[in-house]
């Protein structure tokens, strides 16, 4: 992956933090396991705001069930 030329005008202070902290190079196996933490972390985020959404929206499993068994174009308007 090849590194981008990045200055603290373009990164926020939580980057420039987390850049600073792995300045030294992390072994293969503990970089993977700092990758999938961060990746769970924000899947975890992404589910909640989805969860509230549902639920500021009224949209029930049943409405799912229902949107999965239509043809994608079955509510498009025709031109």
């Amino acid at each position: 992956m090849a590194a981008l030329e990045l200055t603290s005008d373009s990164l926020n202070e939580q980057q420039l933090l987390m850049l600073r902290l792995l300045k030294t190079p992390l072994p293969e196996s503990s970089f993977n396991q700092i990758r999938q933490l961060a990746v769970k972390l924000l899947a975890k985020q992404m589910d909640e705001k989805t969860e509230n959404w549902e639920i500021q929206n009224n949209v029930t499993e049943k409405e799912y069930d229902q949107l999965s068994k239509q043809h994608f174009r079955s509510n498009s308007k025709k031109s």
